[in-house]
């Protein structure tokens, strides 16, 4: 069974999005997501200043098994991006939720983090 943290919500498409207290957003991939993935080898994330659609891709992750895209869960402007994954994109599978996040960003519409699912819903979904 995953762990899927109450205080994130949760895009279909597998990313996590912690609101922070200055109005950005961190974003990352599920630990479902990694444990589909397998063990990650490379970790292609946007610049800063990119500009994201809700539900288009930003990045890519691969693994041993696949190469998989990373979509927006909600559109925004990227801030900052996790550098220490370009020399440990394994962090990904060792820490999901902590040293493991992808990207922050300024969300272009506050109000779509509401469309994506509550932790119970994610759940059922990965069930």
């Amino acid at each position: 069974m995953s762990n899927v943290p109450g205080a994130l919500r949760y895009a279909k498409s597998h990313e996590w999005l912690k609101t922070e207290a200055d109005g950005t957003a961190t974003v990352g991939i599920t630990d479902y997501a990694q444990g589909s993935l397998g063990d990650i080898t490379y970790v292609q994330l946007p610049k800063v200043g990119s500009v994201l659609k809700k539900g288009a891709p930003f990045g890519v992750v691969e693994s041993v098994k696949a190469a998989s895209d990373v979509y927006a869960p909600v559109g925004g402007t990227v801030v900052a991006v996790n550098t220490a994954l370009d020399g440990a994109p394994e962090t990904l599978n060792k820490d999901p939720y902590g040293g493991g996040w992808m990207l922050r960003l300024r969300p272009s519409d506050p109000a779509e983090a509401g469309s994506l699912l509550e932790a119970a819903a994610y759940s059922q979904l990965t069930a």
